[in-house]
């Protein structure tokens, strides 16, 4: 086992110029007649020309990577090899002393970057509105085979393989309990971590709430009440029209991963997509598109978009294996609903499968909830652990 040792990011400028050169090179494919007028909105063929050329523009003459490496920098780093798998992260220790310590993980097509501009409300509170018992030791990995943490270089690097990573790394840390909390992949890994360590979570939070139908049930509908059947009615229809990019991801990632590595703008397309369909959007984007970049970055400059998008392959039984599903996490649960996340669990579900002792339905934000929605993600976090004490 690698031992932990601290991090610096230094990325050669020789990186930066051969990005630079190929984003200068890009070939865009051939416009359609009036794309650059109402149809450069139109996201149902997947993302538009216009978006890409103000994205890849932005990204060649206004970006500056050495901004937002400086800003990572300023945060103190680990690296090391935890249960098997090399994992790098943020380890941003509260000023009050006695604060609960939280480990956050993220999914795809993210990274520790949807999570940055919490991170000074999480760990000082009291300068953000909260109270020093709200403060947080904030752990906050890059899921091996994602960004930082570099391309997993063995199969089996599944959610529970980066369960297992993530325990070692908190007991590495000095963490023998915590808190819990994720989104997407990053609630699964909650997940596992409440089935095989309930005795180290204080608690588990999550803000992508997926549970699946009761055993038995040759139509789920069957026993749906009215509000449920609408729940589940949007997700075949907001899942069943998006569900290509799981399908290729779960099946042949070697064959897309080289497309993704190779050219800067296809990976910007192939992420931007799901940043713009996933996320609440009636107010316009709600990040900046430097921070889109930012995230964009900790692919492209680890080369890690094909192993990251194996874990989709080397995880399938979190979508309904009786044996994850078939049991319930004792833990005590937070869910935070938010109202444009993109698949989502009648609530009755959820609580066969998790110990709910929070549900919050929030008036705004999408499956990046930490990303979209920094305020009510952190205040909702703190609410529940409260509830803990």
């Amino acid at each position: 086992m690698a031992p932990m040792r601290t991090f610096t990011i230094s990325t050669p400028e020789a990186e930066l110029a051969d990005l630079r050169d190929r984003l200068s090179r890009t070939r865009f494919r051939e416009e359609r007649p009036g794309e650059d007028g109402a149809d450069g909105d139109d996201w149902s063929l997947g993302t538009p020309q216009p978006w890409l050329r103000r994205l890849v523009a932005h990204w060649l003459h206004r970006y500056d990577w050495r901004r937002t490496e400086a800003e990572l920098n300023a945060l103190p780093q680990v690296v090391g090899e935890f249960a098997g798998l090399r994992t790098h992260a943020f380890v941003v220790r509260s000023r009050h002393e006695d604060a609960v310590p939280l480990l956050l993980c993220h999914g795809w097509p993210g990274s520790v970057v949807e999570f940055l501009d919490c991170l000074p409300a999480l760990t000082d509170p009291v300068a953000h509105g909260g109270r020093a018992e709200d403060a947080f030791h904030v752990v906050l990995p890059s899921m091996p085979g994602f960004g930082l943490s570099g391309p997993a270089p063995v199969r089996g690097a599944g959610v529970p393989a980066v369960g297992e990573a993530f325990a070692a790394l908190m007991t590495e840390l000095g963490h023998p309990r915590f808190l819990a909390q994720g989104g997407d992949w990053g609630a699964f890994v909650v997940r596992h971590l409440g089935l095989e360590h309930p005795g180290r979570l204080l608690g588990a939070h999550l803000n992508f709430p997926w549970a699946v139908a009761p055993p038995g049930l040759a139509d789920p509908l069957s026993e749906a009440t009215p509000e449920e059947r609408e729940t589940l009615e949007r997700n075949e229809r907001v899942y069943g029209a998006d569900n290509g990019y799981y399908l290729q991801q779960a099946t042949r990632p070697y064959s897309l991963g080289p497309a993704l590595e190779d050219s800067p703008a296809g990976l910007a397309a192939w992420l931007l997509e799901k940043f713009h369909t996933w996320s609440d959007t009636r107010d316009g984007l709600p990040f900046t598109l430097d921070r889109l970049l930012d995230n964009t970055m900790l692919y492209w400059l680890t080369g890690t978009a094909t192993s990251a998008a194996r874990l989709y392959a080397e995880s399938g039984a979190y979508g309904s294996d009786p044996g994850v599903w078939g049991r319930r996490v004792e833990v005590p649960t937070g869910i935070a609903l938010y109202p444009r996340e993109k698949t989502r669990a009648p609530r009755r579900w959820s609580e066969r499968q998790w110990n709910l002792t929070h549900w919050a339905e929030q008036p705004r934000g999408g499956h990046f909830a930490a990303f979209e929605q920094p305020a009510l993600f952190t205040a909702d976090l703190r609410d529940f652990a409260r509830t803990l004490r």
